[in-house]
C-alpha cells in the first residue's frame, strides 16, 4: 500500500499513514482527467459578449422611403445590419450555452486519478489535525513554511475543521475548499494539496472500494 508522512503544525513527522490504493495509487489516465477538467472549466464559463440583432436595436419600424421611384436602393428598416447603428448579423449572443454534462462515475474516477497523480509527484502534504490556534493567518503561514510547501496550494478542510478555513483565506497563492467539494479543476489548478487525516479518511470512505 502507498504510504505518506503525517506532520504536525511545527513541521515535525508524527507518523506514516497507509493509504487506500484504490484512491491514491491508480495508474495514469490523462484522457479521463482532460475530459472532466474541460467539462468543469466550461461549466464555470460565463457568457459576457453579446451583440444586438436588428430586433434589439433602437429605431423606428417605419420604412425609410417608398419601395420604388426614388432612385435609391430599396430598404425596409433603419435597423438593417447594413446600415450604420443597425443590428449585427452573426455576432456573439448571450444565448450560447457552454455547459457540459459529466458522468458521475467518470467524475469520481477523475478525482481518484488526480489524487493519485499528486501523490506520485509528492505534492500531497498531510497534517495530523487542521486545527489552527486562534485561527490566525500567521500560524497557518508558519505551519506551511515548516512543512516546506511552496507554490499554489489547495488547503482541504473536513466538516469538523471548516471553522479554521478563515486562517488561510488571506494567504497569497493559497485557496481552501471543503473536502466534500473537492474536484478535479481545483486539484489540477494548484501545485500542492494540503489535507488533514480526517480529510484523507473522508476521501477513502467516499471513493474507496
Amino acid at each position: 500500500m502507498a504510504k505518506i508522512t503525517i506532520y504536525n503544525l511545527e513541521g515535525k513527522k508524527v507518523e506514516d499513514l497507509e493509504l487506500n490504493d484504490s484512491v491514491f495509487a491508480l495508474p495514469i489516465s490523462d484522457d479521463i482527467l482532460h475530459q472532466v477538467y474541460v467539462a468543469q472549466a466550461s461549466n464555470q464559463r460565463q457568457v459576457l459578449a453579446h451583440t444586438k440583432n436588428r430586433g434589439e436595436r433602437a429605431g423606428s419600424g417605419i420604412k425609410p422611403w417608398r419601395q420604388k421611384g426614388t432612385g435609391r436602393a430599396r430598404v425596409g428598416s433603419v435597423r438593417s445590419p447594413i446600415w450604420r447603428k443597425g443590428g449585427v448579423t452573426f455576432g456573439p449572443t448571450k444565448d450560447r450555452n457552454f455547459k457540459k454534462k459529466i458522468n458521475r462515475k467518470v467524475n469520481t474516477q477523475a478525482i481518484k486519478l488526480a489524487l493519485s497523480g499528486k501523490l506520485r509527484d509528492q505534492e500531497i502534504f498531510v497534517i495530523d489535525k487542521m486545527e489552527i490556534p486562534e485561527r490566525k493567518t500567521k500560524t497557518a503561514v508558519l505551519a506551511m513554511k515548516n512543512m516546506k510547501i511552496k507554490g499554489n496550494t489547495l488547503v482541504v478542510f473536513s466538516q469538523a475543521e471548516k471553522a479554521n478555513a478563515v486562517a488561510t483565506q488571506n494567504i497569497p497563492k493559497v485557496t481552501n475548499i471543503p473536502v466534500s467539494q473537492l474536484n478535479v479543476l481545483d486539484i489540477l489548478n494548484n501545485k500542492n494539496l494540503l489535507l488533514s487525516k480526517d480529510s484523507i479518511k473522508y476521501l477513502e470512505e467516499k471513493y474507496g472500494k
